[in-house]
Protein backbone atom coordinates (compact mmCIF):
# COMPACT_ATOMS: atom_id res chain seq x y z
CA UNK A 1 0.00 0.00 0.00
CA UNK A 2 0.98 3.71 -0.78
CA UNK A 3 -0.16 6.31 1.30
CA UNK A 4 -0.95 9.48 -1.09
CA UNK A 5 -2.74 11.93 1.54
CA UNK A 6 -3.92 11.88 5.40
CA UNK A 7 -6.27 13.98 6.35
CA UNK A 8 -7.06 14.73 10.29
CA UNK A 9 -10.06 16.13 11.67
CA UNK A 10 -10.70 17.47 15.06
CA UNK A 11 -14.33 16.56 15.92
CA UNK A 12 -16.12 17.92 19.01
CA UNK A 13 -19.56 16.07 19.87
CA UNK A 14 -22.09 16.82 22.91
CA UNK A 15 -22.64 13.58 24.34
CA UNK A 16 -26.26 12.68 25.22
CA UNK A 17 -25.73 12.75 28.90
CA UNK A 18 -22.65 13.60 31.14
CA UNK A 19 -20.64 11.03 31.92
CA UNK A 20 -18.89 11.16 34.96
CA UNK A 21 -15.78 9.03 36.40
CA UNK A 22 -13.53 9.99 39.28
CA UNK A 23 -11.28 11.76 37.05
CA UNK A 24 -14.11 13.44 36.41
CA UNK A 25 -17.16 14.41 34.37
CA UNK A 26 -17.34 14.70 30.54
CA UNK A 27 -20.05 16.90 29.07
CA UNK A 28 -18.71 16.89 24.90
CA UNK A 29 -16.00 14.63 23.17
CA UNK A 30 -13.62 15.71 21.40
CA UNK A 31 -11.29 13.74 19.14
CA UNK A 32 -9.48 13.38 15.84
CA UNK A 33 -10.50 11.70 13.06
CA UNK A 34 -8.22 10.03 10.64
CA UNK A 35 -8.47 9.15 7.26
CA UNK A 36 -6.04 7.66 4.62
CA UNK A 37 -6.19 7.29 1.19
CA UNK A 38 -4.24 5.21 -0.96
CA UNK A 39 -3.00 5.94 -4.49
CA UNK A 40 -6.06 4.05 -5.92
CA UNK A 41 -8.14 6.37 -3.86
CA UNK A 42 -9.65 3.40 -1.09
CA UNK A 43 -9.88 5.37 2.27
CA UNK A 44 -9.43 4.15 5.49
CA UNK A 45 -10.71 5.30 8.97
CA UNK A 46 -10.00 5.51 12.67
CA UNK A 47 -9.86 8.20 15.74
CA UNK A 48 -7.57 9.01 18.14
CA UNK A 49 -9.14 8.41 21.97
CA UNK A 50 -6.77 11.06 23.43
CA UNK A 51 -9.39 13.09 25.81
CA UNK A 52 -8.47 16.96 25.90
CA UNK A 53 -6.57 16.66 29.60
CA UNK A 54 -3.83 13.94 30.39
CA UNK A 55 -6.20 12.59 33.46
CA UNK A 56 -6.69 9.02 32.03
CA UNK A 57 -2.87 9.09 30.78
CA UNK A 58 -0.27 11.03 29.71
CA UNK A 59 -1.63 11.82 26.22
CA UNK A 60 -3.88 14.54 25.21
CA UNK A 61 -5.83 15.37 21.94
CA UNK A 62 -3.14 18.47 21.12
CA UNK A 63 -0.06 16.08 22.06
CA UNK A 64 -1.72 13.12 19.76
CA UNK A 65 -1.73 15.93 16.47
CA UNK A 66 1.74 17.09 17.67
CA UNK A 67 3.48 13.39 16.87
CA UNK A 68 1.02 12.71 13.92
CA UNK A 69 1.81 15.47 12.16
CA UNK A 70 5.66 15.84 13.16
CA UNK A 71 6.47 11.85 13.49
CA UNK A 72 4.17 9.34 12.21
CA UNK A 73 2.69 10.72 9.06
CA UNK A 74 5.48 11.80 7.66
CA UNK A 75 7.17 8.03 7.91
CA UNK A 76 3.50 6.65 6.69
CA UNK A 77 3.55 8.71 3.69
CA UNK A 78 7.59 8.15 2.78
CA UNK A 79 7.21 4.43 2.97
CA UNK A 80 5.21 1.89 0.93
CA UNK A 81 3.97 -0.58 3.27
CA UNK A 82 2.87 -4.56 2.87
CA UNK A 83 1.03 -4.90 6.32
CA UNK A 84 -0.41 -2.82 8.93
CA UNK A 85 1.54 -4.59 11.79
CA UNK A 86 4.76 -3.09 9.86
CA UNK A 87 4.11 -0.33 11.28
CA UNK A 88 4.13 -0.70 15.12
CA UNK A 89 7.06 -4.12 14.22
CA UNK A 90 8.98 -1.13 11.98
CA UNK A 91 8.77 2.39 11.13
CA UNK A 92 7.45 3.40 14.85
CA UNK A 93 9.22 1.39 17.16
CA UNK A 94 11.83 3.95 17.49
CA UNK A 95 9.08 6.86 18.44
CA UNK A 96 8.45 6.46 22.57
CA UNK A 97 5.23 5.75 24.31
CA UNK A 98 2.42 7.82 22.35
CA UNK A 99 0.48 4.86 22.04
CA UNK A 100 -2.92 6.44 21.15
CA UNK A 101 -1.44 8.40 18.39
CA UNK A 102 0.62 5.22 17.00
CA UNK A 103 -2.63 3.26 17.15
CA UNK A 104 -5.48 5.57 15.59
CA UNK A 105 -3.02 6.07 12.45
CA UNK A 106 -2.41 2.36 12.29
CA UNK A 107 -6.57 1.72 12.65
CA UNK A 108 -6.91 3.80 9.74
CA UNK A 109 -4.35 1.90 7.65
CA UNK A 110 -5.98 -1.71 9.45
CA UNK A 111 -8.71 -0.15 7.74
CA UNK A 112 -7.52 0.24 4.45
CA UNK A 113 -5.89 -2.97 4.04
CA UNK A 114 -8.83 -4.75 4.81
CA UNK A 115 -10.95 -2.82 1.94
CA UNK A 116 -7.98 -3.79 -0.33
CA UNK A 117 -7.72 -7.53 0.42
CA UNK A 118 -12.05 -7.21 0.14
CA UNK A 119 -12.23 -8.66 4.11
CA UNK A 120 -14.00 -7.24 6.62
CA UNK A 121 -11.59 -6.00 9.45
CA UNK A 122 -12.42 -8.47 12.07
CA UNK A 123 -11.50 -11.00 9.59
CA UNK A 124 -8.32 -9.69 8.82
CA UNK A 125 -7.58 -9.69 12.31
CA UNK A 126 -7.97 -13.34 12.52
CA UNK A 127 -11.72 -13.29 14.33
CA UNK A 128 -13.55 -16.05 14.42
CA UNK A 129 -16.82 -14.49 15.81
CA UNK A 130 -20.42 -13.34 13.87
CA UNK A 131 -21.51 -11.78 16.70
CA UNK A 132 -20.63 -10.35 20.31
CA UNK A 133 -22.17 -9.80 23.41
CA UNK A 134 -21.52 -5.84 25.18
CA UNK A 135 -22.17 -4.68 28.32
CA UNK A 136 -23.25 -1.03 29.57
CA UNK A 137 -21.04 0.96 31.20
CA UNK A 138 -22.78 3.28 34.01
CA UNK A 139 -21.25 6.86 35.25
CA UNK A 140 -21.27 7.91 38.65
CA UNK A 141 -24.36 9.07 39.16
CA UNK A 142 -26.18 12.64 41.36
CA UNK A 143 -27.96 9.09 43.66
CA UNK A 144 -28.13 5.30 44.05
CA UNK A 145 -31.73 5.54 42.86
CA UNK A 146 -30.42 7.26 39.75
CA UNK A 147 -28.03 4.45 38.83
CA UNK A 148 -31.13 1.81 39.76
CA UNK A 149 -33.01 3.68 37.31
CA UNK A 150 -30.60 3.19 34.64
CA UNK A 151 -29.58 -0.33 35.27
CA UNK A 152 -33.09 -1.27 34.57
CA UNK A 153 -33.31 0.53 31.54
CA UNK A 154 -30.88 -1.34 30.23
CA UNK A 155 -31.50 -4.64 31.13
CA UNK A 156 -35.01 -4.26 29.42
CA UNK A 157 -32.59 -3.55 26.42
CA UNK A 158 -30.90 -6.52 26.88
CA UNK A 159 -27.60 -5.93 27.81
CA UNK A 160 -25.29 -8.65 28.93
CA UNK A 161 -22.80 -7.01 31.99
CA UNK A 162 -23.32 -3.90 33.94
CA UNK A 163 -20.28 -1.59 35.27
CA UNK A 164 -20.40 0.78 37.70
CA UNK A 165 -18.10 3.54 38.08
CA UNK A 166 -16.54 3.72 41.81
CA UNK A 167 -14.51 5.78 43.88
CA UNK A 168 -14.08 6.64 47.81
CA UNK A 169 -17.38 7.54 49.24
CA UNK A 170 -19.45 5.78 46.06
CA UNK A 171 -18.33 2.13 46.35
CA UNK A 172 -19.58 -0.16 48.80
CA UNK A 173 -22.95 1.12 49.85
CA UNK A 174 -23.74 1.80 45.78
CA UNK A 175 -22.86 -1.66 45.10
CA UNK A 176 -24.79 -3.11 47.99
CA UNK A 177 -28.01 -1.51 47.25
CA UNK A 178 -27.70 -2.48 43.40
CA UNK A 179 -27.50 -5.90 44.93
CA UNK A 180 -30.41 -5.91 47.03
CA UNK A 181 -32.40 -5.25 44.05
CA UNK A 182 -30.41 -6.99 41.44
CA UNK A 183 -28.83 -9.92 42.98
CA UNK A 184 -28.00 -12.10 39.99
CA UNK A 185 -27.31 -9.80 37.60
CA UNK A 186 -23.56 -9.64 35.79
CA UNK A 187 -21.72 -7.18 37.45
CA UNK A 188 -18.45 -5.14 37.72
CA UNK A 189 -16.45 -2.18 39.50
CA UNK A 190 -14.15 -0.01 38.07
CA UNK A 191 -12.43 2.30 39.96
CA UNK A 192 -10.26 4.24 37.35
CA UNK A 193 -7.19 3.82 39.75
CA UNK A 194 -8.93 6.04 42.42
CA UNK A 195 -7.67 3.86 45.51
CA UNK A 196 -4.56 2.89 47.45
CA UNK A 197 -2.83 0.07 48.77
CA UNK A 198 -4.25 1.86 52.37
CA UNK A 199 -7.92 0.65 51.30
CA UNK A 200 -7.14 -2.88 50.84
CA UNK A 201 -9.97 -3.41 53.52
CA UNK A 202 -12.82 -1.09 52.02
CA UNK A 203 -11.74 -3.33 48.35
CA UNK A 204 -12.29 -6.43 50.17
CA UNK A 205 -15.64 -5.54 51.49
CA UNK A 206 -16.32 -5.77 47.40
CA UNK A 207 -15.92 -9.42 48.01
CA UNK A 208 -19.46 -9.94 49.45
CA UNK A 209 -21.05 -8.88 46.52
CA UNK A 210 -20.35 -11.53 44.01
CA UNK A 211 -18.49 -9.09 41.02
CA UNK A 212 -17.37 -10.39 38.21
CA UNK A 213 -14.10 -8.12 38.72
CA UNK A 214 -13.00 -5.00 40.31
CA UNK A 215 -11.30 -3.03 37.48
CA UNK A 216 -7.73 -0.74 38.39
CA UNK A 217 -8.35 -0.24 42.02
CA UNK A 218 -5.18 1.11 42.27
CA UNK A 219 -2.68 3.77 40.74
CA UNK A 220 -2.43 3.92 36.68
CA UNK A 221 0.65 2.78 36.91
CA UNK A 222 1.03 -0.23 39.03
CA UNK A 223 1.32 -3.72 39.01
CA UNK A 224 3.13 -4.98 42.51
CA UNK A 225 0.31 -3.19 44.86
CA UNK A 226 -1.94 -5.37 42.21
CA UNK A 227 -0.61 -8.48 43.01
CA UNK A 228 -0.56 -7.97 46.66
CA UNK A 229 -4.29 -6.79 46.65
CA UNK A 230 -5.36 -9.73 43.85
CA UNK A 231 -3.56 -12.33 46.59
CA UNK A 232 -6.46 -11.26 49.19
CA UNK A 233 -9.16 -10.67 47.06
CA UNK A 234 -11.44 -13.07 46.14
CA UNK A 235 -13.12 -11.10 43.57
CA UNK A 236 -10.64 -10.93 40.16
CA UNK A 237 -8.72 -7.93 39.47
CA UNK A 238 -8.97 -6.34 35.91
CA UNK A 239 -6.51 -4.18 34.67
CA UNK A 240 -7.12 -1.59 32.63
CA UNK A 241 -4.61 1.73 33.01
CA UNK A 242 -1.60 -0.21 33.95
CA UNK A 243 -1.22 -2.53 30.68
CA UNK A 244 0.54 -0.09 28.03
CA UNK A 245 2.36 -2.92 26.07
CA UNK A 246 2.75 -6.77 25.84
CA UNK A 247 5.21 -6.66 28.29
CA UNK A 248 3.26 -4.70 30.60
CA UNK A 249 0.76 -7.55 30.40
CA UNK A 250 3.42 -10.85 30.34
CA UNK A 251 4.76 -9.02 33.65
CA UNK A 252 1.69 -8.46 35.18
CA UNK A 253 0.50 -12.41 34.23
CA UNK A 254 3.98 -13.68 35.56
CA UNK A 255 3.10 -11.58 39.33
CA UNK A 256 -0.06 -11.98 39.38
CA UNK A 257 -1.45 -8.96 39.13
CA UNK A 258 -4.52 -9.39 37.71
CA UNK A 259 -7.01 -12.40 36.63
CA UNK A 260 -8.22 -10.62 33.60
CA UNK A 261 -7.22 -8.07 30.97
CA UNK A 262 -9.46 -4.83 29.81
CA UNK A 263 -7.94 -4.18 26.74
CA UNK A 264 -8.55 -1.04 24.56
CA UNK A 265 -6.63 -0.76 20.99
CA UNK A 266 -5.70 2.78 21.87
CA UNK A 267 -4.32 2.46 25.82
CA UNK A 268 -1.76 -0.58 24.01
CA UNK A 269 -0.78 0.63 20.69
CA UNK A 270 -2.80 -0.50 18.08
CA UNK A 271 -4.22 -3.41 16.82
CA UNK A 272 -1.13 -5.10 16.13
CA UNK A 273 -0.27 -5.17 19.80
CA UNK A 274 -4.04 -5.65 21.32
CA UNK A 275 -3.61 -8.96 19.21
CA UNK A 276 -0.08 -9.96 20.17
CA UNK A 277 -2.08 -9.43 23.45
CA UNK A 278 -4.68 -11.01 22.85
CA UNK A 279 -1.75 -14.54 22.14
CA UNK A 280 -0.44 -13.87 25.12
CA UNK A 281 -3.47 -14.07 27.47
CA UNK A 282 -5.12 -16.72 25.78
CA UNK A 283 -2.10 -18.69 26.14
CA UNK A 284 -1.96 -18.22 29.82
CA UNK A 285 -5.43 -18.36 30.36
CA UNK A 286 -6.71 -14.66 31.10
CA UNK A 287 -9.61 -13.67 29.81
CA UNK A 288 -10.39 -10.53 27.60
CA UNK A 289 -12.97 -7.62 27.46
CA UNK A 290 -12.82 -4.57 25.26
CA UNK A 291 -12.90 -1.35 26.82
CA UNK A 292 -14.42 1.57 25.80
CA UNK A 293 -13.57 5.46 25.32
CA UNK A 294 -16.74 7.44 24.21
CA UNK A 295 -15.72 6.39 20.62
CA UNK A 296 -18.06 7.63 17.88
CA UNK A 297 -19.29 4.81 15.80
CA UNK A 298 -15.68 4.44 13.86
CA UNK A 299 -14.05 3.71 17.04
CA UNK A 300 -16.42 1.08 17.64
CA UNK A 301 -16.39 -0.64 14.90
CA UNK A 302 -12.24 -1.12 15.39
CA UNK A 303 -13.32 -2.28 19.04
CA UNK A 304 -16.11 -5.09 17.64
CA UNK A 305 -13.92 -6.09 15.04
CA UNK A 306 -10.80 -6.74 18.07
CA UNK A 307 -13.65 -8.44 19.89
CA UNK A 308 -14.00 -10.97 17.32
CA UNK A 309 -10.89 -12.82 18.24
CA UNK A 310 -11.63 -15.96 20.66
CA UNK A 311 -10.25 -14.97 23.75
CA UNK A 312 -12.61 -11.56 24.01
CA UNK A 313 -15.16 -14.17 26.13
CA UNK A 314 -16.11 -10.76 28.17
CA UNK A 315 -18.85 -8.40 27.15
CA UNK A 316 -16.98 -5.40 26.44
CA UNK A 317 -18.29 -1.78 26.60
CA UNK A 318 -19.35 -1.16 23.06
CA UNK A 319 -22.75 -0.48 23.41
CA UNK A 320 -25.26 1.19 21.19
CA UNK A 321 -24.17 4.72 19.35
CA UNK A 322 -27.81 5.86 20.59
CA UNK A 323 -26.72 5.77 24.47
CA UNK A 324 -24.24 8.50 23.71
CA UNK A 325 -24.90 10.13 20.66
CA UNK A 326 -28.09 12.07 19.33
CA UNK A 327 -26.32 11.15 16.26
CA UNK A 328 -23.49 8.67 14.91
CA UNK A 329 -20.82 9.78 12.28
CA UNK A 330 -21.70 6.40 10.47
CA UNK A 331 -24.44 4.74 8.48
CA UNK A 332 -25.66 2.36 9.94
CA UNK A 333 -25.24 3.78 13.48
CA UNK A 334 -24.29 0.83 15.90
CA UNK A 335 -27.06 -1.13 17.30
CA UNK A 336 -27.65 -3.65 20.01
CA UNK A 337 -30.43 -6.22 20.11
CA UNK A 338 -30.70 -8.21 23.11
CA UNK A 339 -27.30 -7.27 24.43
CA UNK A 340 -25.47 -8.25 20.93
CA UNK A 341 -23.45 -7.24 17.77
CA UNK A 342 -23.37 -8.34 15.02
CA UNK A 343 -19.88 -8.39 13.76
CA UNK A 344 -19.78 -6.45 10.22
CA UNK A 345 -19.02 -8.61 6.93
CA UNK A 346 -18.20 -6.19 4.59
CA UNK A 347 -14.72 -5.19 3.65
CA UNK A 348 -13.49 -2.76 6.14
CA UNK A 349 -14.38 -2.17 9.37
CA UNK A 350 -18.44 -2.52 8.14
CA UNK A 351 -19.61 1.01 8.44
CA UNK A 352 -19.47 3.76 6.29
CA UNK A 353 -18.19 7.26 7.34
CA UNK A 354 -20.87 9.91 6.77
CA UNK A 355 -19.46 12.90 5.42
CA UNK A 356 -22.16 15.37 5.81
CA UNK A 357 -22.29 14.72 9.73
CA UNK A 358 -18.44 14.83 10.13
CA UNK A 359 -18.51 17.85 8.77
CA UNK A 360 -21.16 19.19 10.98
CA UNK A 361 -18.98 18.20 14.19
CA UNK A 362 -15.67 19.33 12.42
CA UNK A 363 -13.75 22.56 13.75
CA UNK A 364 -11.05 22.15 11.82
CA UNK A 365 -8.82 19.98 8.97
CA UNK A 366 -5.88 19.46 8.18
CA UNK A 367 -4.66 17.06 4.91
CA UNK A 368 -0.86 15.63 4.41
CA UNK A 369 0.42 14.68 1.01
Amino acid sequence: MKIKEVILRHLKLDLLHAFTTSFGTEYDRELILIEVISDDGISGWAESVAMLDPLYNEETLKTNWHILEDYLIPILLKNEIRHPDELSEKYFNHIRGNYMAKAALEGAVWDLYAKKQNVSLSKALGGNKIEIEVGVSIGIQNSIDQTLNIIESRLEEGYKRFKLKIKPGWDVELIDSVRKVYPNIPLMADANSAYTIQDMKRLAALDDYDLMMIEQPLSYNDIIDHANLQAILKTPICLDESIHSLEDARKAIKLGSCKIINIKIGRVGGLTQSKKIHDLCQEHGIPLWCGGMLETGIGRAHNIAITSLPNFVLPGDTAASSLYWAEDIIEPEVTVENGIISVPTSPGIGYKPNKEKINKYTLHTQTYR
